[in-house]
């Protein structure tokens, strides 16, 4: 089965915000005035889409990555 759109990402917005956006995706989920706020949102998407959350801190850098698909627990291994 193919899944449509993208893993969901939480990345700074130029204006400081943080943005959550879908890969592929035209347009931003959201913008949000914490990192920890686009987080629980796109948790919440990534659990329902049963795609990854991937996490970029302040200089653009991968900060934390979870799947909520079909992966085993053996390959999370941040969890």
């Amino acid at each position: 089965m193919v899944k449509k759109g993208g893993d969901y990402r939480v990345t700074r917005a130029p204006d400081g915000d943080w943005k959550l956006r879908q890969d592929g995706a035209k347009r931003s989920v959201g913008l949000f005035d914490t990192q920890r706020e686009a987080i629980e949102r796109g948790k919440e998407l990534a659990e329902s889409a049963r795609r990854d959350l991937v996490v970029h801190g302040e200089s653009g850098r991968i900060r934390s990555k979870d799947s909520y698909g079909n992966e085993t627990k053996k390959h999370d291994r941040e969890h």
